[in-house]
């Protein structure tokens, strides 16, 4: 008999969390281990520290002359901390974070050693780039590529049991100068919203000598299951997620999980978590469970959006580090389970300028004039370019969650809320007493109904909702980079509003907020198919959609086709985003990626079915056929035909998987992932049946009912 699944839940409900949890934190503490401004003020000479705040706080050129000053602060500041190596952290296209440690220590001609970090150390590095996904714009052969320091993100100290390493945070390309990274695209875009976002509020009379700010909350959700169950399922080891496993009769349906009373064992673990996070001065703030059994959320504070990205991706590394110290592994797979709430990671977007953020509702016509015109270019991006926001959250993972459990559909929409749909209704219509509301609607003249920042509901269904002083894109899956969604939201919401700043300048000042109205009209008139504040879930919805002539990509191949279009490559060619060579290297990386892990996950299933649950269903069905011989030459009569027809019944799906799984081997040969997945969800009903009917003691695998609940 396997008893490895029965060793399992013994080891697990064997486990006891310690009996004190220690809480203490000294708030002197946060941001200890990241060389940030005060640390910067403090150790560098005035004039390298304004020279070098100056880039960092205007996005100016970096002047390389202070690259050995900052070099050497930052050396002698990390070796204080402990650290031995550094490395240039950056993310190549793999959807992860990338490091090569290189030591401080160099010999000298005495055959002494020194502790050497140098300002070319500091500003470019040179890993092999051979290796990681290029789509073409690199041969195996040509294996330069370089890392190029980002002082926008300030450098940070990452720990680990027998020592310390100094991350230096870089964009990566390669010799011939292509982005191979999510962050170069990242800045890029956001340097291209913020040169829009000046022409638009200078439009409004609005000047200032800072750049403008585009901000971040990323909400993180994930998944906690003890290491002994992780370890007994070769689905979760080699996939992330649960290729077979049939609901439990418990699992979410009594909502009693959701903000529920947070355990003992893991909230040491979430404890542990945000003091690793405030040491890294990243604002972890929200703590709570999720809607699913061992599902829950961490949320920070808002940043500025490329070090945002770039604490989201070492929130992603803590969960799992700080998971395995505690005995548990951090599933951040969009649907480990199926059947239950999939995981997302809610992109909430905003952007302000001088202080005053251009989606909050003002106190004045001046300010509501600015929010609403702000509103209509959002509105127009996301209408204008609903395909190519959809590329961003398309993913072999996230296909499995998309327009199930609580997660928004492919079809991208966006949600206003009764009362702003309203404010846009009447706009549209002209001059018109509201109906909710009174007063008369001109855009600068007359003050709009008061707007609250909660004036909206929250829509769990919508992929694109306005809440209040943000836009909440719920699409984007919790494995994924911020960057990608980004990288589309501020380049889509830059070419809106320069096409919107283009007729904003035409506009005499006498007549300004007349001709502001109709333009408005106009927006509203051409892209109101985008807004929907109903249940996207419903099929009704889908025909609506499809009546609007709204885009439905249901799956990531259909999606992805978009990204490298006409209009996608005048787009982001346009702002110097990506160039098309770079599109046409994503759009391969991806699709590529996409094909190797449903590859993977139907060999694996495969696997599974022959090596594991065919040989548990067969030894189920000889011992009954032993007990029917046994029952028979006894000459017992009384439960004979309830065994025989339960042997009956097993046979049958015994030969079932056996077929299935010759579909899924032909499936396999063909290399077209449809055929794979359909063969496997075929193949995993006929598994998920017999996990119902085979004795307890003999299933060989974790089930959801002790995975989800035992911990």
């Amino acid at each position: 008999m396997n008893k490895t699944r029965i060793h399992a839940i013994e080891k697990v409900a064997s486990i006891r969390p310690p009996e004190t949890m220690s809480v203490s934190f000294d708030i002197n503490d946060y941001g200890t281990d990241v060389f940030g401004i005060e640390c910067m003020r403090e150790r560098l000479p005035k004039a390298v520290f304004k020279t070098l705040y100056k880039t960092i706080a205007e996005s100016s050129p970096l002047d390389a002359s202070v690259a050995d000053d900052v070099a050497n602060a930052m050396k002698r500041w990390a070796i204080d901390k402990g650290a031995t190596h550094y490395t240039h952290w950056f993310q190549p296209l793999t959807g992860t974070t990338a490091e090569k440690h290189d030591a401080f220590l160099e010999p000298d001609s005495n055959g002494r050693a020194i502790n050497s970090f140098s300002g070319k150390n500091l500003i470019v590095g040179e890993p092999d780039a051979s290796s990681f996904p290029s789509g073409g714009l690199r041969a195996t052969f040509e294996a330069r590529g370089y890392t190029a320091w980002d002082p926008s993100s300030p450098a940070f100290i990452k720990r680990h049991p027998n020592g310390a390493t100094l991350c230096i945070p870089t964009a990566f390309c390669s010799y011939t100068g292509e982005a191979l990274d999510k962050k170069t695209p990242l800045l890029k875009s956001t340097q291209a919203l913020a040169k829009a976002v000046k022409r638009f509020v200078k439009c409004f009379g609005e000047t200032g000598e800072h750049m403008p700010k585009v901000t971040l909350g990323p909400e993180q959700e994930y998944f906690l299951i003890d290491k002994n169950f992780y370890f007994a399922r070769p689905d979760l080891v080699q996939t992330g997620r649960t290729l077979f496993g049939a609901p439990p009769p418990k699992h979410q349906q009594l909502e009693d999980h959701y903000f529920g009373a947070i355990k003992h064992r893991v909230l040491t673990f979430m404890t542990d978590v945000e003091r690793e996070l405030w040491r890294l001065g990243i604002p972890a703030k929200t703590r709570h469970n999720e809607v699913a059994p061992a599902q829950y959320e961490i949320a920070p504070l808002f940043e500025e959006l490329n070090l945002a990205c770039d604490h989201n991706m070492m929130v992603m590394e803590v969960l799992r580090q700080k998971a395995d110290e505690h005995g548990f592994v951090c599933l951040l797979h969009e649907k480990p389970f199926a059947g239950i709430n999939g995981s997302g990671k809610h992109n909430n977007w905003s952007v302000s300028y001088n202080g005053y953020n251009l989606l909050e509702p003002g106190n004045d016509p001046h300010q509501n004039a600015i929010f609403l015109t702000m509103l209509c270019a959002v509105i127009q991006a996301v209408d204008d370019n609903a395909d190519i926001l959809r590329v961003a959250t398309a993913s072999a993972g996230n296909d499995h969650r998309l327009g199930a459990n609580e997660a928004p559909p492919a079809i991208i929409s966006i949600f206003l809320g009764e009362q702003l749909t309203d404010v846009i209704e009447q706009i549209e219509k002209g001059c018109l007493k509201s109906s909710k509301h009174g007063g008369i609607m001109k855009i600068g003249v007359d003050t709009l109904p008061p707007l609250p920042r909660d004036a909206t509901d929250r829509n769990r269904t919508s992929p694109f909702a306005f809440t209040g002083n943000k836009f909440e894109f719920r699409a984007p899956g919790s494995s994924h980079s911020c960057a990608g969604a980004n990288v589309v939201i501020n380049t889509i919401v830059a070419d809106a509003l320069d096409k919107i700043s283009t007729e904003l300048e035409k506009f005499p000042k006498k007549n300004f907020n007349e001709k502001l109205q109709v333009l408005l009209q106009k927006i509203i008139k051409a892209h109101k198919r985008i807004i929907f504040n109903g249940d996207g879930y419903t099929a009704a919805w889908k025909k609506e959609a499809a009546k609007r002539g709204l885009p439905n990509a249901a799956t990531t191949p259909e999606a992805l086709g978009a990204f490298v279009s006409e209009k996608s490559k005048a787009l982001f060619t346009k702002y110097n985003v990506f160039t098309e060579a770079e599109l046409e290297s994503r759009y391969e990386i991806f699709m590529e990626e996409y094909a190797k892990k449903v590859k993977i996950e139907g060999e694996l299933s495969l696997s599974m079915a022959r090596t594991i649950i065919q040989p548990a269903a067969g030894k189920q069905v000889a011992e009954l056929a032993e007990g029917l011989v046994s029952m028979q030459a006894a000459g017992l009569t009384d439960g004979f035909t309830a065994k025989r027809e339960m042997a009956t019944i097993l046979g049958r799906y015994l030969d079932s998987v056996t077929a299935k799984c010759n579909d899924l081997e032909a499936a396999l040969k063909t290399g077209n992932q449809a055929p794979v997945l359909k063969a496997m969800a075929a193949l995993r009903a006929d598994v998920d049946a017999l996990e119902l009917l085979i004795d307890d003691e003999i299933w060989p695998l974790p089930k959801y009912r002790e995975m989800l609940f035992i911990s």
